[in-house]
């Protein structure tokens, strides 16, 4: 798997101070994507041994909240074969810190069903991921007033209340800034 970047002391991206990380693929195109250089799956750099080594370095201060994994696209097959040791790996490290993962597939309709993105990995992958913020960007429903999402069609999960509820539980980062 390739990455675009790594954001240390990230703020945007999740609750409190995250570590981002950027992984390269994505085959949604989203009109008017942030980040479209990442639609390539060899686009930036290889997620090395080091680089996972640097960024579970980068979550042991008590001041970073957990991880952020966007992209890109990081429920395409191959990056979820890539993420799920690393991911289990932080949760093992810190299992106190949150992972967020932000995704163009639904929760319910792709990660859970039978879908392009659904695979071997993405049960297992899940049971790590606390927060999922679910749907592609659809930049006629833009809203800046939003809090960690770009627009309105796009959900903030809860992932596993929703896994234990066998139901969407959403995320109270759902509703607007104040």
């Amino acid at each position: 798997m390739y990455y675009g970047n790594i954001k240390y002391f990230d703020i945007a991206n999740g609750e409190g101070v995250r570590t981002s990380l950027f992984v390269s693929g994505c085959t949604h195109h989203c009109k008017n994507c942030f980040n479209p250089e990442t639609w390539d799956f060899c686009y930036g750099n290889l997620f090395t041994e080091e680089v996972q080594e640097k960024i579970i370095k980068s979550l042991e201060p008590d001041y970073i909240n957990g991880l952020t994994v966007l992209g890109g696209e990081p429920m395409e097959k191959a990056n979820q074969m890539a993420l799920l040791p690393f991911l289990k790996k932080v949760k093992e490290c810190y299992p106190n810190k949150t992972i967020w993962c932000y995704t163009g597939y639904l929760f319910d309709k792709e990660l859970l069903s039978e879908s392009r993105a659904r695979c071997e990995f993405t049960d297992e992958i899940l049971k790590y991921i606390d927060i999922l913020v679910d749907g592609e960007f659809k930049e006629e429903l833009k809203d800046i007033t939003l809090r960690f999402k770009g627009s309105s069609n796009q959900r903030i999960i809860d992932v596993q209340k929703s896994l234990q509820n066998n139901s969407i539980v959403l995320s109270p980062f759902n509703e607007k800034r104040k």
